[in-house]
């Protein structure tokens, strides 16, 4: 058995078994009916579950390596995103080379589709797609782990628990990592926080990146380690966010209850809901090679930060809320008239969706969208 067996991407000769296991497993084909036709499935499983499986053997007979299948899922993916009117843009990618595996770190919004996008970008230009780096606490159903590595994700071991078992788990992950750049030339995404920013404020784990240097050789300086690994940090923005109002309600809770307890497959939920939802514009800003000496953790943190910051694209619900909150000033007016946008279909769309949001919430809503132009003032008056 390979050290890394249990937490890596499954390999091509792989795909076909996992694909035919995913078709036949029951509590897979009734996630998808319940979410895709839940009053039908409610009343007559028995009828589409045989259906389901068959369709999905049908499709899934189509795809017998990894390429197959995100073939398929770009398709797929841009048809949804046409649906729901959601465009991407990309900047910073033609500064990179098209040979080279660059480890991809970028702030975190959504479960899904932020890997999915800086995979979009990448596939549109012609190179590889990234490996994913996905918890195991999300892996709460019993076919999500087939589901995650059958599309070249691989596992972080978040639920471990004992001392030594943790510190096994994160120089196995890091031993990965190292692996897959730098004997694979296998391009990695990692997000620069367990968990996302829900709160729309963008920060790096020191402990994340001291992860990646438990890998290093004992004669290698942390720089000299860091460096190999060719780290790109990498800004994601969303016009809107499609569980903004629920990540409201999660963080009101936590601060009038301090604490906030998930449903079982609420995680699982939030995926779906990422995928499908309203998000407008969407850019995908990547940031340059981290190739200067950097002696710390804290200080690689300080560099990753400094350029999701200033690399993130600002939308005009960015200024509406930031306006809402703390009104209007030079600086802002100057930003803002770079954007060319309908500010009144904005306007509309933003009111109402802010509406939605229960009144309690409301204000902790628009912190995440106005959060962005907080960092990037603090950015400015730093400099």
């Amino acid at each position: 058995m390979n050290e890394f067996d249990d937490i890596r991407p499954y390999r091509d000769d792989e795909v076909p078994g996992v694909l035919t296991r995913l078709s036949k497993n029951r509590e897979f084909i009734d996630t998808l009916l319940s979410i895709k036709y839940p009053k039908i499935f409610r009343w007559a499983p028995w009828l589409m579950r045989p259906v389901m499986s068959r369709a999905l053997g049908h499709a899934f007979r189509k795809m017998s390596t990894v390429q197959d299948l995100h073939d398929a899922m770009r398709v797929n993916l841009e048809n949804l995103l046409t649906n729901i009117g959601t465009k991407v843009t990309v900047s910073g990618l033609d500064k990179l080379n098209k040979d080279t595996a660059y480890l991809f770190i970028s702030n975190h919004r959504d479960i899904a589709m932020d890997p999915a996008f800086v995979n979009v970008t990448l596939y549109d230009d012609g190179r590889d797609t990234v490996r994913i780096a996905i918890g195991d606490n999300l892996l709460t159903k019993e076919f999500t782990s087939d589901l995650i590595r059958v599309n070249k994700s691989f596992i972080v071991k978040r639920s471990v628990t004992g001392r030594r078992e943790k510190l096994a788990a994160l120089i196995q992950l890091s031993r990965y990592i190292r692996y897959s750049l730098t004997e694979e030339n296998a391009s990695t995404w990692i997000a620069q926080r367990e968990g996302r920013a829900k709160d729309g404020m963008d920060k790096t784990e020191p402990a994340l990146l001291k992860m990646l240097a438990l890998s290093k050789q004992k004669e290698q300086t942390f720089a000299d380690a860091i460096r190999e690994l060719n780290v790109v940090p990498v800004a994601i923005s969303y016009e809107f966010d499609p569980l903004d109002a629920a990540k409201g309600v999660e963080l009101h809770a936590k601060q009038t209850e301090g604490s906030y307890e998930k449903d079982e497959h609420e995680d699982f939920l939030s995926i779906y809901n990422g995928i499908v939802g309203r998000k407008g514009a969407v850019h995908v800003a990547f940031g340059e090679p981290l190739t200067t000496n950097i002696d710390s953790a804290d200080d690689m943190a300080v560099a990753v930060d400094q350029q999701v910051i200033s690399h993130y694209h600002l939308h005009p619900t960015n200024f509406l809320a930031y306006e809402k909150l703390h009104g209007v000033n030079s600086t802002i007016d100057e930003w803002k008239a770079a954007l060319s946008c309908d500010w009144g279909t904005v306007v509309r769309e933003f009111d109402t969706r802010m509406n939605a949001v229960p009144a309690e919430c409301r204000d902790i809503v628009l912190g995440m969208y106005a959060n962005p132009i907080c960092q990037k003032l603090n950015l400015s008056d730093s400099a």
